[in-house]
């Protein structure tokens, strides 16, 4: 119980609804909306393959997964990063991993839409 309380942002100079809109809008966009898309387009249009090769890779070895996985990785890390960055007052690696999150995930998704629509 004790490691839970450095995941709190009691004792730091933010806000907790704050941290939770941000948070909401980046998994809204790099987290479903994204993978959504992207799994749309790979799976169920099959007119497009994954440009990443990474995830080619990844996607070739674990199927759905192979997308779904190295995304929650990428966006754990960055939920890290921000809490250490709020555990030690630093604005940007409080601010920095879910705005870029947010405005990777909102490009990826309009450009799949953008795809999928022709």
């Amino acid at each position: 119980m004790s490691r839970l309380r450095h995941l709190r942002l009691e004792d730091t100079p933010f806000e907790a609804r704050e941290f939770s809109l941000l948070w909401l809008i980046a998994l809204a966009t790099y987290g479903v909306g994204d993978i959504v898309t992207t799994l749309t387009l790979l799976y169920y249009e099959r007119r497009f393959d994954e440009a990443n090769a990474l995830l080619v890779a990844s996607t070739d070895a674990l199927g759905r997964w192979g997308l779904v996985l190295p995304k929650l990785a990428v966006f754990l890390l960055c939920l890290g990063i921000c809490v250490y960055g709020a555990r030690v007052g630093d604005k940007v690696l409080y601010y920095l991993p879910p705005v870029a999150l947010a405005v990777i995930g909102a490009f990826a998704t309009a450009f799949n839409l953008r795809l999928f629509v022709g």
